[in-house]
């Protein structure tokens, strides 16, 4: 019965640590002022037909600080990656120039910081709560487990370790939305 509870607390923690995950790479798509081959993840383009990612067409490279250039593969896919890129609505502008496109990146407002800012809060707060949804599977496997014959106090041992887990991984997600919120708001 106790290496049962093991693996629950084991599952918990795996979901919790692809919470964690998942916001690690959502806020690596979020820019903090200078140039990133992550803020183009998720971008999709029409590759005969089959959506496919950016990355999978072409070369992404940071030449500088402040600009993104873009080598597809194939010379036809420049304007399909140029729409691509204008449809995803990320703020950010492509210059095809025949061979390569170029992204610029803009010095960040105060307002779009403060957006990004929000942004960031937002994908925190979804981690967490995916944290809170894997606390919430374990309590129910528990519950299930002490009808099953596991002891009160083999139960609640378990969910006092399920909460030490649950306020470890949220505090984890502070700390990670706390510094990509200063890397936002440095200038």
């Amino acid at each position: 019965m106790d290496e049962e509870v093991q693996l629950i607390l084991e599952e918990a923690k795996e979901k919790m640590e692809h919470a964690l995950v998942h916001l690690e790479a959502e806020l690596a798509k979020i820019r903090a002022g200078k140039a990133s081959p992550a803020m183009l993840e998720g971008i999709k383009v029409d590759y005969y037909g089959t959506e496919t990612p950016l990355n999978q067409v072409s070369n992404i490279n940071t030449p500088d600080a402040k600009s993104i250039t873009i080598q597809p593969w194939e010379k036809k896919m420049l304007e399909v990656i140029e729409k691509a890129i204008l449809a995803a609505n990320i703020g950010l502008t492509p210059i095809n120039n025949g061979e390569v496109i170029r992204i610029n990146i803009p010095p960040l407002t105060e307002e779009r910081r403060a957006q990004l800012v929000k942004q960031v809060k937002a994908e925190g707060e979804t981690s967490k709560i995916g944290i809170r949804h894997a606390r919430e599977w374990a309590k129910k496997e528990l519950k299930r487990m002490q009808k099953e014959g596991l002891s009160e106090d083999a139960e609640k041992s378990a969910e006092e370790d399920l909460q030490e887990l649950t306020n470890d991984y949220t505090e984890k997600v502070d700390t990670i939305v706390a510094k990509k919120e200063e890397d936002i708001m440095t200038i």
